[in-house]
């Protein structure tokens, strides 16, 4: 077997993958056709069924870990998987792990950072409720540990949402040493918990998808009503800081047309945003460039709206 992100057009794709999606559709010319997706650790690839009839294509479903043989061309301007047999596999043929896309860092070294910052929050309200979802919550930090940060575009992998925190973090960490105007307990507190709603937004791989309340809430409205239900447990929390902390999850994309339902009020909520959007961006970029096609230019990305190219030279 050899992974997805090493096809290139005109490979002969032969192995057994993880079927993500499968959709039945039509083609103009009314002939059924099967839309699917593999993916494995490294990656996912579309793939197409031309003749679902056929004798060589065995019944198989979503999530399904099948044995594909097929060849890889370019459509679109991307790789697509031209499927011409399909069988599902059988246990003990496949192991999990290479089909399941695991952040490169460790989890409990990630998690174990997450509490320290945990711990430098001096706040007693806010390290009370600090620890109440990152200490006492078993069910939530496993949740947290193990979700992706989105479905697509970055840090999508087991890991993701934790490597993607502690990133933000970071990042809120060095602005409220550099800029004293910042209330750092609050933003850090709210770096910690402004992406705590996607643990309810997306399911658990592998299917890594947006639940019924992630579709209809989003993670912006889930987190800040995970929030209100904490905050709501401990004694005499300060309304003001309440509504502070809430507002910075809130605005923490930024844009109302980004989803935020408010744009940042405040200093530390737009401090979140940025760490935010900068930590989402070069992880992004990170993962562009660290494709296996090596080739300068990397033509047209619509989130940059830029034709991307590798930076050259001994520096």
């Amino acid at each position: 077997m050899r992974y997805l992100e090493e096809l290139r057009e005109g490979d002969r794709i032969s192995g057994i993958y993880l079927c993500k999606q499968k959709q039945s559709a039509v083609t103009k010319n009314g002939k059924p056709y099967d839309s699917i997706i593999l993916q494995d650790k490294t990656g996912v690839l579309d793939g197409k069924i031309w003749d679902p009839n056929s004798q060589g294509i065995c019944d198989f479903d979503a999530l399904d870990y099948i044995e594909v043989i097929g060849d890889v061309i370019s459509f679109a301007g991307a790789r697509q998987a031209n499927i011409k047999r399909v069988r599902k596999a059988e246990d003990g043929e496949f192991d999990p792990a290479d089909y399941l896309p695991v952040s490169g860092n460790s989890t409990e070294e990630m998690y174990h950072k997450i509490l320290e910052y945990v711990n430098s929050v001096k706040n007693p309200h806010l390290n009370l409720l600090l620890k109440k979802l990152f200490v006492d919550d078993l069910e939530f930090v496993k949740n947290f540990k193990n979700h992706s940060a989105a479905k697509t575009v970055h840090h999508g992998y087991i890991g993701g949402l934790l490597e993607h925190t502690l990133g933000v973090v970071r990042l809120c960490d060095y602005m409220a040493d550099a800029y004293p105007i910042i209330k750092r307990d609050l933003l850090i507190t709210s770096a910690l918990c402004h992406d705590i709603g996607k643990t309810r937004e997306l399911s658990e791989f592998p299917l890594n998808d947006y639940t019924d309340e992630g579709q209809l809430l989003g993670h912006i409205v889930i987190g800040t009503e995970m929030l209100h239900d904490l905050i709501r447990e401990i004694p005499d929390f300060p309304e003001v800081l309440a509504n502070e902390l809430k507002h910075c999850i809130l605005a923490h994309h930024g844009e109302l047309e980004f989803g935020s339902p408010k744009k940042p009020a405040l200093v530390e909520a737009v401090a979140l945003n940025l760490a935010d959007n900068t930590d989402a961006r070069m992880e992004t970029l990170t993962e562009i460039f660290s494709g296996k096609e090596k080739k300068e230019w990397l033509g047209y990305n619509r989130l940059f709206e830029s034709n991307l190219r590798r930076t050259t030279g001994d520096l």
